[in-house]
């Protein structure tokens, strides 16, 4: 049980001494893996010093002392990894889809004061970089504005009525016409300035004592109002002209939201939108594209902002709801669990043997995450001030500060992931799903098999079990490099030093646009949990935007809910050239390698500082081929 601890003496002296070289490598910068698990925290800083530090002594704590027996040993074993187990003794969650408009309609306290709503667009989005910072305060993982242009039109509003007052306020006679252009256009600047303000932030401010800049997320591109129209227009301008010197933005991740009678055909009245979030996209990586008419999304959709998908930018989805209503605001996930289904397929002498395993390990994430769960639910409200004193969460509204959180955990997710479907598949056929159409069904049986098991833990426990294309970051080369010691190199198994994402094909494998769309496409269906895909090109894009429309276009139709499109973005710092650059800069001659910024994005967010990278991340880059 969770709280009793699982160590006989032997393990506590043995765990103490891998704490102990662990703590030799950070101080001496000994393992660069695990100075850099997570690409966006400076590992080698005081406070990402200070991090790894924590880090450790508290995954040592919940792997000992707050785990079951036999999920320690199928952690141990290298079947189980459960995801930010350094904030499990904290109770935190992992993200939430913020309710913004809700948030800056009257204002809100951050626990030093309270801050009124604003009066413009400035102020408004100066707010939400702020409740930004505070909520990655209260959480593990990201922060996402689910509505970030229903919710901010009021404000674009609030800006034109300012200026329009001020201008009947002149002596010299205007006409009412003459007033609103004026207005407009003024406003028109005062939201291209705000949103380029935002971005600013979202790049420079920190969080969590300093470590990392927040992992924040922005959907939007449906509100078909001049106001939200305005705002779309502005933030897809700010972000393709970059920061101050050019550089490209890393955070927001921003997700475009394709629904067809809005943005998808040319007679649709924000199309234009979606022509400026595509050149924008071949310049700086963003925006990426979600879809509300797939199979996976549409049948929640209702004609209502609210109802419309909302993704964290790694690709968490939270939309379905046992316990109330069905969408993203305000809802989260609150923890997962990968297996590592690869060793399971290797241990495995049959298929039918495999699925016997796998539904064992399955079982045992669910009680996981259900103790998990048990020890985040006696955390009081007071524990956790701004999520839930300003109702951030779902009927947080509800709770006393002494209150335990029980009755509003129920809305988040609890989500099962799993790795490397590719090598699983060739340890049991061969051949992986994007070379065979008999590994290609058997994968779809594995990830259905999951799927279906998360939707019985659903109705067993009354709460929202979901299955994850799991986001592996340090996960990718952790797996692998213990079951090599186990099993040695294998041939397209464990022959590389990480393990292929989720169910993608993977990235060494040669094949069409076309072709890896449709093979991945049907697996977003059974991740309710969230899900990408991404294609490799090759070149720049922004000299072809229509290659871009075609490929968005097919995932779009194939059933793809989220996806994005990877292309290399180099960024010259001598002379602030943005595009390709091979050897050397084609503007200024630049070939100091110091001076030139190669942005590459890893499991949804981007990178400019590849130095950053854990070792199995960096290898997984440059394997990736270019899909024609």
């Amino acid at each position: 049980m969770i709280g009793e601890g699982t160590m006989t003496p032997g393990d506590k002296e043995q765990g103490l001494v891998q704490l102990t070289e662990t703590f030799h490598d950070i101080v001496g910068y000994g393992n660069h893996d695990i100075m850099q698990e997570n690409a966006n925290v400076d590992g080698r800083s005081p406070m990402g010093q200070m991090s790894r530090f924590a880090s450790e002594s508290a995954r040592h704590y919940a792997l000992h002392y707050l785990m079951a027996p036999e999920i320690k040993e199928a952690v141990d074993d290298n079947f189980l990894y459960p995801h930010d187990l350094d904030f499990m003794a904290s109770g935190t969650t992992t993200c939430c889809q913020i309710p913004l408009g809700q948030l800056l309609n009257g204002g809100f306290h951050t626990g030093h004061g309270s801050l009124r709503e604003p009066k413009d667009i400035m102020s408004a989005l100066s707010l939400a970089s702020i409740i930004f910072q505070s909520n990655q305060n209260m959480q593990h993982g990201g922060q996402s504005f689910p509505m970030f242009d229903y919710d901010l039109a009021p404000y674009v509003r609030k800006t034109f009525e300012k200026h329009v007052n001020r201008l009947k306020g002149y002596p010299a006679a205007l006409t009412e016409e003459e007033i609103t252009a004026i207005a407009w256009q003024e406003t028109d600047n005062a939201t291209y300035q705000a949103c380029e303000a935002f971005i600013h932030n979202a790049n420079s401010m920190h969080s969590r004592g300093g470590g990392q800049v927040p992992f924040v997320s922005i959907n939007y591109g449906t509100d078909t109002s001049k106001e939200g129209r305005m705002l779309v227009k502005n933030i897809l301008k700010a972000t393709k002209a970059g920061l101050g010197k050019g550089e490209t933005p890393i955070f927001p991740i921003q997700i475009f939201k394709m629904k067809e009678g809005i943005n998808v055909h040319e007679t649709d009245q924000n199309y234009d939108l979606y022509r400026l979030a595509l050149e924008t996209s071949a310049e700086r990586l963003f925006p990426n594209f979600s879809f509300i008419d797939s199979p996976v999304n549409e049948p929640f959709y209702d004609g209502t902002p609210e109802s419309e998908i909302a993704y964290m930018g790694c690709r968490t989805r939270v939309m379905s709801n046992i316990n109330g209503k069905e969408n993203s605001i305000g809802r989260g996930n609150l923890s997962f669990t990968s297996i590592n289904i690869v060793k399971i397929a290797l241990l495995s002498e049959s298929v039918e043997q495999f699925f016997e395993s796998l539904s064992r390990y399955l079982d045992l994430t669910i009680q996981q995450l259900l103790e998990r769960y048990a020890f985040q639910c006696k955390k009081r409200a007071k524990d956790f001030k701004f999520l839930y004193s300003q109702g951030i969460w779902h009927e947080s509204e509800r709770l006393g500060p002494d209150d335990t959180l029980e009755d509003v955990l129920k809305h988040g997710t609890l989500s099962i992931g799993f790795i490397g479907l590719a090598e699983a598949l060739t340890a049991l056929t061969g051949k992986h799903h994007g070379e065979s159409d008999e590994a290609f069904e058997l994968g779809k049986r594995i990830v259905q098999f999951m799927r279906d098991k998360a939707d019985e833990a659903t109705e067993k426990h009354k709460l929202n079990f979901s299955l994850i294309a799991t986001p592996a970051e340090g996960l990718s080369g952790k797996f692998v490099k213990k079951d090599r010691i186990q099993f040695g190199s294998i041939k397209n198994v464990t022959d590389r030093v990480y393990y292929t994402n989720s169910f993608h094909i993977p990235v060494h494998y040669k094949l069409t646009a076309i072709e890896k769309i449709r093979k991945e496409a049907p697996f977003h269906m059974m991740c309710n949990g969230g899900h990408i895909s991404y294609i490799e090109l090759d070149g720049d894009p922004k000299k072809n935007v229509q290659a871009m429309d075609t490929i968005v276009g097919a995932m779009r139709r194939e059933g793809m809910g989220y996806a994005s499109i990877n292309h290399p973005v180099d960024h010259c710092k001598a002379c602030g050239f943005t595009g390709i650059i091979d050897n050397e800069c084609p503007q200024c001659k630049n070939s100091d390698e110091a001076l030139i910024e190669r942005i590459r994005r890893i499991t949804g967010y981007l990178v400019g500082d590849m130095s950053k990278w854990n070792s199995a991340k960096r290898q997984e880059e440059k394997d990736r081929v270019k899909h024609q």
